[in-house]
């Protein structure tokens, strides 16, 4: 019975483990479809941050965030902090803002993880009805 008691338990956490957004993602460009680059999402100071950890793109691999304002001004694509300050609201992440290398404007924010593998990473302004979304894979 003990047995039967430990093994509930572990599939339990496990189920909880695989469900988190913690990990690489695969980005998916919302107008191309094509892939762009992975994402790292991960914990800081209890909030939830992600930075680009890979561009696939060999040709944009080396491109400065120059339409940024701030802290991140001319500062390399690649390994720059896109996502800050998510915080956890049943099934998603909100509160946060996301940055969009492109065109170097800062966004409200909003994740929702669609199975297991699966974002749906929101940008907007004001209200999310304003804004648009992109898918992510996660990477394996």
């Amino acid at each position: 019975m003990k047995v039967y008691i430990v093994i509930g338990f572990l599939l339990i956490y496990q189920f909880s483990f695989s469900q988190t957004i913690m990990g690489k993602w695969i980005t998916i460009d919302d107008e191309t479809g094509n892939k762009k680059g992975i994402v790292e999402i991960f914990e800081e100071n209890g909030k939830i941050s992600g930075k680009i950890i890979e561009i696939l793109d060999p040709q944009q691999r080396k491109q400065q965030c120059s339409k940024c304002e701030g802290v991140n001004k001319n500062k390399p694509v690649l390994g720059l902090q896109i996502i800050k300050g998510m915080t956890k609201k049943g099934d998603t992440y909100e509160d946060g803002e996301i940055t969009d290398p492109k065109n170097g404007k800062t966004y409200r924010c909003k994740i929702t993880l669609v199975g297991k593998d699966k974002l749906i990473v929101r940008g907007y302004l004001g209200i999310s009805l304003f804004g648009r979304s992109q898918t992510w894979i996660r990477q394996k």
